[in-house]
């Protein structure tokens, strides 16, 4: 188990994936061996592929509930059509 502070392991992912600093570098630049970011960045990898699939699904329900909304909403204009307020 590491020591290395969360802190610590954004900053260092963050340099290999944003700022393009090769592992080796981030690695020695902070005091790491190599194996632990290249573990570090395959968590990150696989929690973002849950994101990922968790987005797909949000996107599908929040496309189902605006078509439910937008029926709904036809319904009720088509009701004051129908029935007007006197």
């Amino acid at each position: 188990m590491s020591t290395t502070s969360p802190e610590v392991r954004a900053q260092i992912l963050s340099a290999v994936k944003d700022d393009g600093v090769p592992v080796p570098e981030a690695a020695k630049t902070h005091g790491v061996s190599e194996d632990a970011v290249y573990k570090w960045l395959k968590v990150k990898a696989d929690n973002a592929h849950t994101s990922s699939s968790e987005l797909s699904r949000l996107r599908r329900e929040n496309t189902t509930l605006r078509e439910i909304i937008g029926n709904l909403m036809l319904e009720r204009e088509l009701a004051k059509k129908n029935f007007p307020r006197p």
